[in-house]
């Protein structure tokens, strides 16, 4: 069973998908979807999203009953008198995914940055109780 399930289009598991789920489906509900990368490790799993061109302040980042909401709203910007675009090839829409989280997940402790284009989420496993053998002596 993933730990890790995308919601807002069809089920599935990125750690087995050869390919971002954005190249099937590439608007969902209303919003385009940012192409993500998800790699796991032995402590956690690391989520890349695709968001070239943005303000950190103007994601937005929730958990909720066990989803994991990222959503952009794109902000209109007002265009100077004396400053006419001739072209415009940039494009910044609004977009929303949303992952179902395991109870594996510490959602207390899930971290995010935004660097180069691309936003960052840090999802730690929770530590899980091991049993370690144990030697019975013999009386």
């Amino acid at each position: 069973m993933a730990i890790l399930k995308q919601t807002n289009t069809r089920l599935f598991d990125e750690l087995f998908n050869s390919f971002p789920s954005g190249f099937a489906n590439p608007v969902n509900n209303g919003y385009p979807v940012a192409a993500v990368n998800i790699h796991e490790t032995d402590d956690a799993f690391h989520l890349e999203l695709n968001a070239p061109g943005r303000n950190k302040e103007d994601f937005s980042i929730q958990v909720d009953k066990g989803l994991l909401t990222i959503t952009y709203e794109k902000k209109d910007e007002l265009e100077e008198k004396n400053y006419k675009t001739i072209r415009r090839e940039f494009i910044y829409k609004s977009f929303k995914r949303s992952f179902s989280v395991d109870d594996k997940i510490n959602t207390e402790a899930i971290q995010a940055s935004y660097e180069n284009g691309v936003l960052k989420l840090l999802l730690p496993k929770k530590e899980e109780v091991k049993n370690s053998p144990r030697l019975i002596s013999i009386n």
